[in-house]
């Protein structure tokens, strides 16, 4: 691809290695056509120039996820960029519209969970990282636009991982268009569980694969019109026959075998069955168990997909007889009879083997023996029966054995097919071929002819699929591609399939010839084929023979070829088991035409199959094929390890090389004009500052530099093979001038600031050494000036110490003698003053103490009085119930009594209070006397004490000659006065001492009447309950009467003429209570009685219907916008008033809740009016608030049980809940008033079942409005993310230097999808704000749509591998600090913690940003720049970044080998390894929540609306309180 030109000394370049494949190197010498490399390993090769391939040293770190963006499509590019990829765990890369997949031989759930299917859902092509689930999805939309069916063809060598890839293509198409089943499994749930069990019957252990399918399957899928999966079936190919009977170390028998060895006890004792080592069609290899496999729960697992794809127990039974059948088969032996070419069973196991096969087939053991060993042959004289020696009949039981496990296992397709249910309708299907790859082993069998065979047909319509992709490529760019030529293999197919004259033709003749042997079919084949180029004849050997594939020359081996290639049925078999008792069994071998069953007739399975071939090849044809390559990276099947000899032999086994030389016979490498420019532009620079058209940019450019035969398509740069190295080469020469350059310049500079800092040193130097010199001569100077300065200041000190000290002499004397003199005046005043305080004190305590027992004293006198009046009056109300009439008066005059009671048991209570507070005052204040004695009595001692030592130093110090004996006579004068002053303070101390304890036990024997008083106080209380209980009794006494007066009445009615007087309601007297005793008297009571009049009622509308009209008033008004008062919504706050004057909340029964949702709810019917969502987002939140502070629960539950028990037990409890729970009593507002009102300012109701269910639903609104308007500010901005997470690529204007008004420009462009987010979150936080809604709900809105903002955004970081880059990391760096800066804006009010919501894009993108990513520790990592993010988050985005503007690295190796453990360890802890972020839609608030956040509103506030402010029925509204 590199002409000689294009590489120089210096170029990096690939050359081959026996080891590697390919190894990268750089050119060191040239001689003529040879080149000499110095490889990266530190050898020197030396290889023709032609063999040398150019390497881009500028690919990405990561690779590149389409290899047909690489600059050099070659054979070591596209291995190197699969090594790099498979090496940070993507395993998927494109070719063009190819998927290539590499094993990873690890489970990497997070790949195939559902949060990834919904990712690639609906996505372009293409748009998101390389996947299996992209491949589907295309292939799922093309069918559902284009009306076309589609087919995906999966292909690799056993153990590439086909098996898998086909599940995953299988669950994404169920999950895009899956449906309900009929009986319980839906159809694409029937597919993939019938997986297990056409695995467990086809597939087996190899050398390469420890699970290879040894069948070709391909699943059609069928879907009705609108998409949804109806129907699909299964077809399968060449299962391989021989292996039943043939196994070789190490690989294993089909698993279903070792399965049913591995079953519960009871069926392998109704199998006989043993262990795998006792059968002879198992034990021909030492492999019997799989690692990390459980035969026993796989069994369990086989036995559970058939009951799913409706396989019954009876089914099943029979299908492992037939298994364990064969499985005695080979162990039946044969050994030579007594007659010549005869043979008879060898011993009594081999006999024991036969029995339990015939009794397993249902058939007679002596006609098992006999078809085995007997062959009947028919002539048309007479028929014949001949035995067959043992050899022949090992053969013959081997043919059995086979032919019995093919038709189970096609039994096992066709009952899957019935099973599924295919759908006749249908007119789209989706096909996924999971066939076996390209095989080429040191022995190849007719198995590997056909599996060839079938690859050259695939390889046949790949080449041509990609020659008609490379032609919609050129024919879209609008290019010439007529000269490009198409390499077809034709001429292989001709040779296998060609009639007459093919390998399979002249392989039937051969058999029907029973003198035919592989000798002779071999030298046939050589007479046929000596001058087919395709055909070579090996030198050694006179049966093999090689063909030339497209993937390289097999050597087959036709020693088996005539026998694998008949299929016929032994008639004696065919009779045998035709005559099964077993109707499954019988069923297998259904009944031959009558001219057909005499003799064995021949089948040939290479025909057969070449037919099968065409039908597929035909289904294939009328489809949109797309292709999958599944690539095994090692031998070993172990992950992390890849193989570059192996996967190059895929790649050309798979036809991926192929496509690359179609792509390279045309226009191998494609560049946008932007890349181009980008990557070419520095090779003519006035191209760039002249400012053409980015199409005539790049032509000019190829024209300047003299390059031919390229082509310049629409958006695109075709260039020939070898044109990309040439512009290379041009550009690292130019690159190299531009390094010189900046070397010269740089040396320069460096050599100039060199001496610059000399310069400074110098210059420094002489500053410093005469500023030193100064320095000397001004310390000499200043020590001189100190020196004189100490000098007078020390003299000033000397003298002014001598003076302060005598001045100080002088103030103490003073002041000794006039404290002495203050002293003594102060203690004389002191004395006097306690003694008047204690006088004082004491004659206040005697009257106190007499005024409190007379006070006691009445205070009982007056309750036995009153308990004694209150018990007459009791009887006399008592007597007084009996009459009708008087039960008013008396219920008047019982609440009056209850009233003065209460009020007296009041005044006791504080009575009683206040004497104890005078007691502890009293006590108190004798204390203190006593505590201040005791201070004068220590004070006295202490001056006492002062006073002797002061006597005894004035001793001391006088002289001697003077006489002391006055002063000793006035001393001792003054200690007798101290003395008997202690005396007297002593005497005095002890009398207050008696007095605390007359006080003491005055206390006691006022705390024992106290007692005495508390009993009659409970008493007291329990004879006013009983009073509470009789009234209670005679108000529904009461009521009763006047219900039944009421009946009476309207009785009267009916029966007389004159009885509208009688029916008339008598009107009410409301005896008022007199202010001073608060009674009526029962005289006043007998005097009101007889006033009471009937008058005649005038007509009047009925309550139930004024009230209708009121509800309906209340509903019109509503429906309107009523706006808002004073920040609170009006609606909100008038519903709530009304429901509350007319006690709907305490109804059982009502529908104005009901017609209030509904209003509410037709309201919101348009749900893209944010504005009217806000206004009733508003008014159900304030509603609901008022609610959620008004109602109770009705009855004793809602309360706890200690208020419960407190309430009941005390006599106010009891009456706040009586004058609460009756309207009636209006005779009872003022005490409501004065006892209640300071306990609650709201007045709380028990609320009934009507208005609990209203306040739900009215909470399920509120949710619902607020999900609304949520989701619409979600769906606003959902359109602009997709921008806002890849920056749009800049002009080619901003590449030139000196561009600063289109710099400019194109920073404007950058950041306005993020300035549409913001404003779009402006539109709605004012619409929110005009409507008051609670700031709570708005923060609440933002931080679940910034949430949103984050999972997209991170979600598409990590799924796209182009955003992974520096300038990317720039762009979304500059938009989010556009989200910080309306934040700060917006308030912490409203915007909350909205910006912590987007701590994962955050961290995400500061990574991306920093430099000297391989110096960061994973330490420095995970816990500083992004602790918020996953270790596989960490990977991905490490992975998969690029720095596109310094061209710098990503993390160290050493780091991302340490996320790869880590993320291993979480595998296999079993911890969640998705590196996706979910979306949270739930409702992140409840009631409680927005009763905290929101403050009292007061509703008397609110004015009523214009259209119910003059209606009667509302002037409610009208009253404000004072």
């Amino acid at each position: 691809m590199a002409g000689p030109d294009n590489i120089i000394i210096g170029s990096h370049v690939w050359v081959e290695d026996p080891g590697l494949a390919w190894i990268d190197g750089e050119v060191i010498r040239i001689n003529g056509n040879e080149v000499h490399v110095k490889t990266t390993n530190g050898k020197t090769v030396v290889t023709n120039i032609s063999k040398a391939f150019p390497k881009d040293t500028e690919a990405p770190p990561g690779g590149v996820d389409d290899m047909t963006k690489l600059s050099y499509l070659h054979e070591p590019g596209v291995l190197q960029n699969l090594a790099t990829r498979y090496e940070l765990n993507e395993v998927y890369t494109y070719t063009g519209n190819i998927l290539i997949a590499v094993n990873p031989f690890q489970r990497l759930p997070h790949l195939y969970d559902t949060h990834m299917m919904e990712q690639y859902k609906g996505a372009t092509f293409g748009e998101l990282s390389p996947h299996v689930f992209a491949v589907g999805d295309a292939a799922y939309r093309a069918m559902i636009n284009e009306g076309k069916s589609n087919s995906i063809l999966v292909s690799g060598e056993s153990g590439a991982g086909k098996t898998e890839t086909t599940k995953m293509l299988m669950r994404y198409l169920a999950f895009l268009g899956g449906r309900s089943g009929v009986e319980g499994h839906t159809v694409e749930q029937q597919v993939l569980e019938s997986n297990p069990v056409l695995e467990a019957f086809g597939n087996a252990k190899t050398v390469r694969n420890n699970n290879s399918s040894r069948f070709g399957k391909f699943v059609e899928i069928q879907f009705d019109k609108s998409g949804r999966i109806s129907g699909a079936a299964i077809r399968t190919y060449l299962l391989e026959r021989s292996r039943v009977c043939q196994i070789s170390d190490p690989e294993r028998n089909y698993h279903c075998f070792y399965l049913l060895c591995a079953a519960p006890p009871e069926d392998i004792e109704r199998y006989k069955l043993g262990s795998p080592k006792t059968f002879h069609y198992l034990n021909q290899s030492s492999c019997y168990e799989l690692d990390g496999v459980n035969d026993a729960h796989e069994y369990l697992a086989t036995r559970r997909a058939m009951d799913i794809v409706g396989i019954n127990d009876e089914e099943q039974e029979a299908i492992f007889r037939v298994v364990a059948a064969i499985l005695h088969l080979g162990n039946i032996n044969f050994a030579k009879g007594k007659e010549i070419d005869s043979s008879v069973i060898k011993d009594e196991k081999s006999r024991f083997h036969l029995n339990m096969t015939a009794e397993l087939l249902r058939c007679d053991a002596q006609s098992l023996e006999d078809a085995l060993i007997k062959r009947v042959m028919v002539t048309p004289e007479e028929v014949i029966t001949r035995t067959l020696d043992p050899e022949n009949a090992v053969a013959s039981r081997d043919a059995l054995a086979k032919t019995v496990y093919s038709r189970l296992f096609d039994w096992l397709v066709d009952k899957i097919n019935i099973s599924i249910g295919q759908d006749p309708n249908s007119k789209s299907i989706i096909g996924v071929l999971d066939i076996y790859g390209f095989e080429s082993f040191k022995c190849n069998s007719f198995e590997q002819f056909c599996i060839n065979f079938t690859n050259e047909k695939l390889q046949q319509h790949f080449n041509q699929h990609v020659f008609k992709m490379e032609q919609e490529e050129y024919t879209k760019e609008e290019i010439n591609w007529s000269y490009i030529e198409f390499v077809d293999n034709q001429d292989v197919l001709d040779l296998i399939e060609k009639k007459p004259g093919g390998i399979i033709a002249l392989l039937d003749e051969a058999c029907m010839f029973p003198k035919s042997t592989h000798e002779t079919f071999a030298q046939k084949l050589y007479q046929t084929f000596k001058n087919n180029k395709r055909f070579i004849k090996p030198k050694l050997s006179r049966t093999d023979f090689t063909i030339s594939h497209y993937a390289g020359e097999v050597t087959y081996q036709a020693n088996q070829f005539l026998d694998k290639n008949k299929d016929y049925v032994v008639a004696e078999h065919q009779v045998l088991l035709t005559a099964s008792k077993c109707s499954f069994v019988a069923s297998l071998f259904p009944p031959l035409p009558e001219e057909s069953s005499k003799s064995s007739k021949f089948s040939s399975i290479g025909s057969r199959f070449k037919l099968q071939l065409q039908s597929l090849m035909e289904t294939l044809s009328v489809t949109e094929p797309h292709y999958i390559r599944c690539v095994k990276p090692n031998n070993v099947l172990k992950p992390t390890i890849f193989e570059n000899s192996n996967v190059i032999q895929q790649l050309r086994c798979g036809g991926v090389l192929e496509a690359i030389r179609i792509s390279c016979a045309g226009y191998p490498t494609r560049r946008t004009f932007y890349d181009f420019l980008i990557r070419f532009g520095l090779l003519a620079p006035d191209v760039l500052e002249g400012n053409y058209d980015d199409k005539v940019a790049c032509q000019m450019i190829l024209d300047k530099k003299g390059l031919k035969g390229y082509q310049i398509g629409k958006t695109k740069v075709f260039l020939r093979a070898g044109q990309m190295a040439e512009l290379d080469a041009r550009r690292a020469e130019v690159l190299g001038n531009a390094a010189r350059t900046i070397q010269r310049q740089i040396r320069t500079y460096i050599a100039r600031k060199e001496f610059i800092s000399l310069r400074a040193a110098a210059v420094s130097l002489q500053s410093y050494l005469r500023g030193n010199k100064a320095r000397k001569i001004y310390e000499e100077l200043r020590r001189e000036a100190g020196a004189l300065n100490i000098q007078k200041n020390f003299r000033r000190y000397i003298d002014r110490k001598s003076y302060l000290a005598m001045r100080r002499s002088a103030i103490t004397l003073q002041t000794g003698l006039r404290a002495m003199t203050a002293r003594n005046e102060f203690r004389f005043r002191k004395q006097t003053k306690a003694a008047i305080i204690l006088q004082a004190q004491w004659r206040c305590h005697e009257a106190y103490s007499y005024y409190n027992s007379l006070q006691k004293a009445v205070l009982v006198s007056q309750c036995g009085w009153r308990c004694r009046v209150a018990r007459r009056e009791l009887r006399k109300l008592k007597m007084a119930a009996r009459e009708t009439g008087a039960l008013k008066a008396a219920k008047d005059k019982l609440e009056k009594r209850v009233e003065e009671l209460t009020w007296r048991l009041q005044l006791e209570k504080r009575l009683r209070t206040d004497l104890e507070e005078a007691k502890a005052q009293e006590v108190a204040k004798l204390q203190d006397a006593l505590h201040e004695m005791q201070l004068q009595v220590e004070e006295a001692k202490s001056m006492v004490i002062k006073e002797r030592e002061a006597a005894r130093k004035a001793i001391e110090e006088a002289p001697p000659v003077i006489k002391e004996t006055p002063v000793i006579v006035q001393d001792t004068e003054k200690i007798n006065s101290l003395t008997s002053e202690v005396e007297k303070l002593k005497a005095l101390l002890l009398a207050e001492k008696q007095v605390a304890e007359e006080a003491k036990q005055a206390h006691t024997t006022v705390l024992a009447k106290n007692g005495e008083l508390s009993k009659k106080l409970e008493d007291a209380e329990k004879k006013a309950d009983q009073l509470q209980d009789s009234v209670q009794r005679l108000e529904e006494k009461r009521s009763s009467l006047e219900s039944e007066n009421q009946v009476l009445r309207q009785q009267a009615l009916t029966m007389s003429p004159t009885g509208r007087a009688l029916a008339a309601r008598p009107k009410t007297t409301i005896i008022q209570r007199t202010p001073e005793n608060g009674n009526v008297a029962n005289e006043e009571i007998k005097r009101a009685l007889p006033n009471i009049t009937e008058t005649e009622e005038k007509p009047q509308k009925s309550l139930n219907e004024k009230q209708q009209e009121n509800q309906e008033l209340l509903i019109k008004c509503i429906s309107q916008d009523l706006g808002f008062s004073g920040g609170k919504p009006v609606a909100a706050c008038l519903i709530y008033k009304c429901l509350l004057h007319w006690r709907s909340f305490e109804v059982e029964r009502t529908s104005i809740f009901d017609r209030i949702i509904q209003t509410i709810g037709a309201s919101i019917e348009v749900p893209d009016n944010n504005d009217l969502l806000s206004y009733w987002l508003s008014n159900s939140s304030t509603l609901l608030l008022l609610l959620q502070r008004t109602l109770k629960a009705s009855g004793a539950a809602s309360l706890t049980p200690q208020r419960r028990r407190s309430t009941s037990a005390s006599l106010f409890g009891r009456m706040s809940q009586g004058l609460r729970g009756s309207p009636q009593s209006a005779g009872f507002s003022f005490l409501n008033g004065r006892v209640l009102g300071g306990l609650d300012d709201q007045r709380q109701v028990e609320a009934k079942y009507p208005a609990l269910l209203f306040k739900q639903q009215l909470t399920a609104f509120l949710e619902k409005i607020y999900g609304m308007i949520r989701d619409n500010l979600k769906k606003e901005i959902s359109p602009v993310l997709a921008s806002c997470i890849q920056a749009p690529r800049t002009s080619r204007a901003s590449l030139v230097k000196g561009r600063s008004q289109a710099n400019a420009v194109a920073q404007q462009a950058l950041i306005a999808h993020w300035q549409s987010i913001v404003k779009t979150s402006n539109n709605y936080l004012k619409t929110m704000r005009a409507n008051y809604v609670p700031s709570f709900l708005v923060h609440k809105v933002f931080t679940q749509t910034f949430s949103f903002i984050n999972v997209q955004l991170f979600n598409s970081l990590l799924l796209r591998r182009e955003c992974c880059s520096f300038s990317n990391g720039e762009y979304v760096k500059a938009g989010l600090a556009e989200l910080e800066q309306w934040c700060h804006e917006a308030t912490e009010e409203f915007a909350g913690s909205a910006w912590d919501e987007l701590k994962h894009i955050r961290q995400a993108v500061g990574f991306l940003v920093i430099h000297q990513k391989p110096k960061k520790t994973l330490k420095e990592i995970t816990n500083d720049l992004c602790p918020v993010l996953s270790i596989q988050q960490l990977y991905r985005i490490s992975t998969m970044y690029w720095d596109d503007k310094y061209g710098t690295h990503s993390v160290s190796s050493d780091v991302i080998a340490s996320m790869r453990v880590m993320m291993t360890e979480d595998s296999n802890n079993a911890v969640s390894s998705s590196f996706l972020l979910d979306d949270d839609s739930s409702i992140p608030f409840s009631v409680d929540d927005i009763s905290k956040s929101m403050q009292q509103i007061e509703v008397t506030e609110i004015d009523p609306p214009p259209p119910i402010r003059g209606n009667s029925g509302f002037t409610f509204l009208l009253q404000h309180p004072e």
